[in-house]
């Protein structure tokens, strides 16, 4: 089991890391999860704490951070793979950009307990290699248009010290993470967002 943190913080120092599409996919993040209507949340991958920040700031929602990096500073330190809590313990739980520095072994046990300490949904954002379709048009009077998809481009993956495989590469189709995730609920969103193309997003419901 991957347990050691591959970066430090100084990895998320804004210069290097606050893309314009990260803080698009930052609030496809909030969207999704406050969409859900939850009194309590679990985020798996504390990050540059942008989104534990705004739930924390301006929302009543009870917030919880794990991470096996213990200079973030999480609520929880632990691992994905096996979250020290018991099932059903948040309303929802999320993980944005993390599951891809597992092996992929290790997916579908991370999205199993994700599953588990969640009553009624997970989210999850993963990275989606290749080239994006886009368009995007106004119309006076009319609201903006927006269309886009991911152009297959399966070339192999090959580790580069974070990630160990991402969907869209050789062997990682966005088939085969939806089969995955199909098998702990209900696929309910399933979309790559405009203008933050890298990043693909499934949020999972629960049977009730």
């Amino acid at each position: 089991m991957t347990t050691a943190p591959q970066v430090d913080k100084s990895h998320y120092d804004f210069r290097a890391y606050g893309f314009e599409g990260r803080f698009v996919s930052y609030y496809w993040q909030l969207r999704e999860v406050l969409s859900l209507s939850p009194t309590s949340i679990l985020e798996v991958g504390v990050g540059d704490a942008v989104f534990g920040s705004f739930v924390k700031k301006n929302t009543a929602i009870a917030y919880q951070s794990l991470d096996i990096a213990e200079d973030l500073s999480p609520d929880l330190l632990g691992s994905v793979t096996n979250i020290p809590l018991p099932d059903n313990a948040v309303d929802v739980a999320c993980a944005f950009e993390v599951l891809e520095h597992l092996p992929f072994d290790e997916f579908e046990r991370a999205c199993a307990e994700l599953s588990r300490v969640s009553r009624h949904a997970f989210v999850v954002s993963l990275p989606h290699f290749g080239p994006m379709l886009a368009l995007s048009f106004k119309i006076p009077f009319l609201s903006r248009q927006q269309w886009a998809i991911k152009i297959p481009f399966p070339k192999a993956h090959t580790f580069n010290g974070q990630h160990y495989w991402e969907i869209g590469k050789r062997g990682y189709p966005p088939s085969r993470i939806r089969s995955v995730l199909s098998q702990l609920g209900t696929v309910t969103r399933d979309f790559v967002p405009f203008n933050s193309e890298y990043h693909h997003f499934y949020v999972v419901r629960k049977a009730s």
